[in-house]
């Protein structure tokens, strides 16, 4: 018997939308997952090739397993347990915050996006901004490194350029990951950094619970060999000087520590400077306690539309660069030796002493990175018109070629000292009379007759430059 079907349009149209869903479901989809994955494939072999240290099997893990692995870590759990006796609430909760905390940790680390779109950009923007300079003995530091180590690049803090500079040029050798602020935990900076294996911190936070989160997935990533880069100082320098260290990220590191069974932990002192730091202003804002504290948005805006205003400028070829940006990296420095020759064993320590050892570590890393710091021209001539200014001598004005005289001794004492200089005794004049130009095209000093003033009101921003050399000078 046959007849004719009669079906609604409402239902032709379903059937149809279905059936698209299905064909894309079952061809389209996975033919696209098949090129992302061979593309990524692609850049991870290519990229172990490269690097000294190769990517480590817990960068390439899936986030989620990552997260449940984080999650259902003993101590973890332990702490969960404790908390919900404590405040007297469902164990049920405790976990759902223990997951949201790892959600908010856990990076997603994508090797494609890391070094087709991550190293590109670092790249663009450092030579944009900088004339970078590094030292030679970068790649020979990291050649010495036995493969299977934990790199730690610890570093000063002068700008949030820091991640963008030192990421460019070890990222041909190495993939890090940081620590970055919650200032970044937006749209769509989040998401584009933590797929670069950055992990976000909450830095005053003092839950107990989120601590301990945060100390096991430190733990984690450090057993399993992932290279980091870590501030010691908890923050950008507000005044040039180092400032002290915060023991937080270096206790969790070290604290289940077992010399004679864990993988080395090389630790790599790296100084950073620059001519112009962008945000040196309002650093040196925000040591009054007067001003009004910006929101995160605020800062964003603020940078993005200074970093918009000199595109545009560069592409009237009306735009100069900021001087120098230079990254001297020190000798390294093995955890293991160190443990060795002390019979240091941080897992047995109680807490108090284990607080004394790695305040120590802390002290001696910090020393070597103050000794790591370039000398930049601009902070070689701020150095020399503060002291003049110091000495009062004809109210502190120095004449134009007195200052350049003086600065060439000071680059020599520092050279005689070991310090490192971004530019040679030989080549120091021209660029000498650019940080000059600098300084006055900033309106921090007067120039008059061949003779150089300080501006009062500008002489907090002369001395957060010359800060950044006084170890040396």
């Amino acid at each position: 018997m046959t007849g004719t079907v009669i079906i609604p349009i409402w239902l032709f149209v379903l059937l149809g939308v279905t059936f698209i869903l299905v064909l894309i479901n079952k061809l389209l989809i996975p033919s696209v997952r098949w090129f992302f994955r061979k593309k990524l494939n692609k850049t991870i072999n290519e990229l172990n090739q490269r690097f000294n240290i190769k990517l480590r099997p817990f960068q390439l893990t899936k986030r989620q397993v990552l997260i449940d692995r984080l999650v259902h870590d003993y101590q973890v759990l332990e702490h969960v347990q404790q908390s919900s006796f404590e405040d007297e609430v469902p164990r049920e909760v405790m976990m759902e915050k223990a997951q949201r905390y790892a959600r908010e940790i856990v990076p997603s680390f994508n090797a494609y996006i890391y070094y087709r779109l991550g190293f590109w950009l670092a790249k663009k923007l450092a030579k944009l901004f900088y004339r970078v300079r590094v030292n030679a003995n970068q790649s020979e530091e990291l050649k010495s490194v036995a493969e299977d180590a934990t790199v730690v690049f610890v570093m000063n803090h002068r700008s949030n350029m820091d991640y963008i500079l030192v990421s460019f040029l070890v990222a041909e050798k190495i993939a890090l990951s940081y620590a970055v602020g919650e200032w970044a935990r937006v749209w769509p900076l989040q998401g584009l950094i933590k797929s670069m294996g950055a992990y976000f911190v909450r830095r005053n936070s003092r839950n107990p619970l989120y601590r301990k989160v945060l100390e096991r997935y430190i733990d984690m990533a450090t057993r399993e060999g992932v290279c980091q880069a870590v501030f010691p100082e908890g923050g950008l320098s507000r005044d040039g000087n180092l400032r002290p260290p915060k023991l937080g990220f270096l206790d969790y590191m070290l604290r289940n520590y077992d010399y004679r069974r864990d993988r080395d932990v090389i630790f790599i002192p790296v100084g950073i400077n620059y001519d112009r730091v962008i945000e040196d202003r309002t650093l040196l804002l925000s040591l009054d306690p007067k001003t009004e504290k910006k929101s995160r948005w605020f800062a964003i805006k603020t940078t993005l539309s200074f970093m918009f205003n000199n595109l545009k400028l560069a592409r009237k070829h009306r735009w100069n660069r900021f001087g120098f940006a230079s990254v001297n990296f020190a000798e390294s420095f093995s955890i293991k030796a160190y443990c060795e020759k002390q019979n240091l064993n941080f897992q047995s320590l109680d807490t108090d002493i284990r607080f004394e050892k790695i305040e120590a570590l802390a002290q001696k890393l910090m020393h070597s990175v103050e000794k790591a710091i370039p000398a930049v021209p601009l902070a070689i001539i701020s150095f020399v018109l503060i002291k003049n200014t110091e000495r009062g001598i004809d109210d502190g004005i120095i004449s134009l070629e007195k200052l350049k005289t003086d600065a060439r001794e000071l680059m020599e004492k520092i050279e005689s000292n070991g310090g490192k200089l971004v530019v040679s005794l030989k080549d120091n004049a021209g660029v000498f009379q650019t940080a000059i130009e600098r300084l006055a095209l900033r309106r921090l000093i007067k120039i008059k007759n061949e003779q150089v003033e300080l501006i009062s009101n500008q002489k907090d921003v002369i001395y957060y430059y010359a800060n950044s050399i006084k170890f040396w000078a």
